[in-house]
């Protein structure tokens, strides 16, 4: 057994270690397409339903303490509560909605851990959600048009646009547009290889008709996804020839970027305790980080926040047998690995290794929650042994990263 297996295993973990014991997350729709009449009410509510029933399947007792979700671009008001209401969880469940930009989904994982952790619940559901294709158009007061996106920083700071962002972190670490092309020829090949084999059908739930009475969004493309819509077959060829999408100079393109997505996903949080009475297998929460950075560099944020809650845990890389990263740019993935000592394009099976937010697509507010869930279907599903363990990470605009790191109890 290797020291990415061996070390850490489940013997001596504190009864109060957050948990997590079910994870479901929705296939993933390109904005405008599969999704384009469900709202993020909508798509929280079913993988909500579904996580509960997941506990309930695993014994798991008790009412739902809190239900967190990411949330980016909804309409505002409490979502988190909204989608509970929705799921069916009933009137005492309250919510919390959680907006840290593209890392959200994982910031309100880590905020239900922080219940587990603290005695002040003992089920928590956590995750997020986003809706790009139904998010109001938004406007200031008196205003002649409307905005893209709110403010990161405040003058004087750097507020760049993410691919402009992108494009220069490729030159300050030096990603070249080959890599680039490269590994979004890589996140696709293994998106449609993990689709054929059947590895995501566990972790999804289908999103079938909205809830009853009035909705917000046109009856039409009330359809049911039966995929991740993003995942395509390329042509390294022809990614080759795609012009610069955001800098007249830069190295990335259309062909390297995320998608603009719907989707949500969440997962059930317990005390250890409760998991070893059932004798369940889970991911447990060990250390976490969320850090600043340079917020012309906002890209950056998963190299600091990584090593952060490395350091805490006295983990080192080398230790990690799963890296789930939000991949919102092949060249700020690249910088990121780089700078980590992960080497995807030269053989390293551990980050993403089923694809990412290239090919799958990126829900701002949900991505997080989907790194997530994607950790326990390869650690947990898959039958990784006591003490596997992997990483969690999203870079956030505004100069932020999150970390998270967990590790397989039995």
């Amino acid at each position: 057994m290797t020291a990415r297996t061996a070390l850490g295993a489940s013997s001596g973990v504190a009864e109060d270690a957050p948990v997590v014991v079910a994870a479901r997350r929705t296939w993933i729709g390109t904005a405008g397409y599969g999704h384009r009449a469900r709202t993020e009410v909508d798509l929280a509510a079913a993988v909500l339903r579904a996580v509960t029933d997941d506990t309930r399947a695993a014994g798991v007792e008790g009412a739902v303490a809190d239900v967190v979700l990411g949330c980016c671009t909804g309409p505002g008001g409490n979502v988190a509560r909204v989608a509970a209401l929705a799921a069916g969880l009933g009137v005492r469940v309250p919510g919390l909605t959680v907006d840290r930009q593209c890392a959200s989904g994982l910031a309100a994982v880590l905020l239900a851990a922080q219940q587990v952790r603290a005695g002040d619940a003992r089920l928590v559901l956590a995750g997020g959600t986003e809706s790009a294709s139904t998010a109001p158009a938004r406007t200031f007061r008196g205003a002649p048009a409307g905005y893209a996106r709110a403010a990161f920083t405040p003058v004087p700071w750097a507020d760049p646009q993410m691919g402009a962002a992108a494009d220069a972190l490729a030159r300050r670490r030096t990603v070249t547009r080959e890599r680039q092309d490269a590994y979004a020829v890589r996140s696709h090949a293994r998106a449609l290889a993990a689709h054929a084999a059947g590895r995501f059908d566990a972790e999804v739930v289908g999103v079938g008709a909205p809830q009853a009475g009035p909705s917000r969004v046109p009856t039409a493309g009330r359809g049911r996804l039966d995929r991740d819509e993003r995942a395509r077959r390329l042509d390294g060829s022809r990614l080759a020839r795609l012009p610069a999408a955001f800098t007249p100079d830069g190295t990335v393109t259309a062909g390297t970027s995320s998608p603009v997505s719907d989707g949500a996903a969440a997962v059930a949080v317990v005390p250890e305790a409760v998991r070893r009475v059932l004798g369940v297998p889970g991911l447990r929460l060990v250390a976490s980080a969320t850090v600043g950075c340079d917020p012309a560099e906002p890209g950056w944020g998963p190299v600091p926040a990584t090593r952060a809650a490395l350091d805490r845990a006295g983990w080192s890389v080398d230790d990690l047998a799963a890296v789930e990263m939000v991949e919102a740019f092949a060249a700020q993935v690249l910088a990121v690995t780089d700078a980590l000592g992960l080497d995807p394009l030269g053989g390293d099976e551990r980050v993403c290794a089923d694809g990412g937010a290239l090919a799958l697509g990126h829900p701002w507010g949900a991505s997080g929650a989907v790194s997530v869930v994607r950790l326990f279907s390869r650690l947990v599903r898959a039958g990784a042994p006591a003490g596997t363990r992997g990483l969690a990470t999203a870079a956030v605009g505004g100069g932020l990263g999150v970390a998270a790191l967990v590790e397989v109890v039995r």
